[in-house]
């Protein structure tokens, strides 16, 4: 097979990321085939492999892939390609943008007698969403995965304890806000109070919202978003925008920010704000926004710790 391995690999790409058929890899790696990522250093199986083609297919059911060149060497050989495709479907937590893609890659290959054994690749799937524009935060993500633990409890080493973790979250003070939206003239929000201002020249602000959340879809698809910081007489706002009803603005009066975010009435002050990055965190995504419009309220804010909501015209000053 060697002395044919550069004609054979484009048919079997086309097979595997083409038409999903990852059966035909096995037509070409051993039985101790392993695959390395050069950007993240994990190693993983033929098995992983095919997971991964199929994961990366379903969020992009048109997939392509064209073989640019191969280059053998004895028992080492470099693959050349190029990949296209639209992103039609949820990818890594990440709902359909109907965005085109085109990007390349390099695999560097060690073979035994003429199949591959090993397989160091420039590429992964988490490429396709940077050339969407989606960013992961590739930093804090490499430290969990090659085992590396940023914080330590008790015996310094490990993974710090669940509960540890929601007893230090518990002790953080934070405001309360609800993150708005509208989706085909449909407004839709929810409770957060992962918020943060970044600076001010320019206005730029965070919000951080779970994938799970209802609302995400159409928050991921927006250009805009309002965020509200809620007032100390809307303890019942609150309720509502972290149950999961199926009309959260019901009751709720509102109005529009220029480019249609809603506002809810009476919050201690209301932004609205243009989404700049997305950037993916796992379980969460971290929208970094400018800040577009701004009104503030006469109404004293809400404050959150521990689960419980308190009235932060009433605090002791020190």
């Amino acid at each position: 097979m060697q002395q044919t391995f550069e004609s054979y690999v484009p048919t079997i790409w086309s097979a595997a990321w083409d038409r999903g058929d990852v059966g035909a890899l096995d037509q070409i790696t051993t039985a101790d085939y392993t695959r390395t990522s050069k950007s993240s250093g994990k190693e993983s199986s033929l098995n992983d492999f095919k997971a991964e083609i199929l994961a990366i297919r379903q969020g992009f059911p048109d997939l392509t892939t064209t073989i640019d060149s191969v280059v053998v060497d004895g028992d080492n050989a470099a693959i050349f390609w190029t990949t296209k495709g639209t992103h039609t479907e949820p990818f890594l937590g990440v709902p359909p943008t109907g965005k085109s893609v085109e990007t390349r890659g390099s695999n560097f290959v060690t073979l035994s007698e003429g199949r591959i054994r090993h397989e160091a690749v420039t590429w992964d799937g988490m490429e396709l969403l940077n050339c969407l524009g989606i960013r992961s935060l590739a930093d804090a993500m490499a430290a969990e995965a090659e085992g590396q633990a940023t914080v330590v409890v008790d015996s310094m080493s490990g993974e710090p304890d669940m509960e540890v973790m929601k007893t230090f979250n518990r002790q953080f003070v934070t405001g309360v806000t609800v993150v708005t939206t509208q989706e085909n003239g449909v407004a839709k929000g929810l409770a957060v109070n992962a918020y943060s201002s970044i600076s001010l020249e320019p206005p730029l602000v965070m919000v951080c919202v779970q994938k799970t959340s209802s609302t995400y879809p159409a928050l991921f698809a927006s250009t805009h978003l309002g965020i509200n910081i809620l007032s100390n007489q809307q303890k019942d706002t609150v309720s509502t925008f972290a149950s999961k009803a199926a009309d959260k603005f019901a009751d709720i009066d509102w109005h529009a920010g220029p480019s249609g975010s809603p506002l809810i009435d009476g919050s201690s002050a209301m932004i609205e704000a243009e989404i700049r990055e997305r950037f993916q965190a796992k379980t969460h995504t971290i929208f970094v926004c400018r800040v577009r419009h701004a009104e503030v309220g006469g109404v004293e804010p809400m404050v959150y710790k521990a689960g419980r909501f308190y009235d932060s015209e009433n605090l002791t000053q020190l």
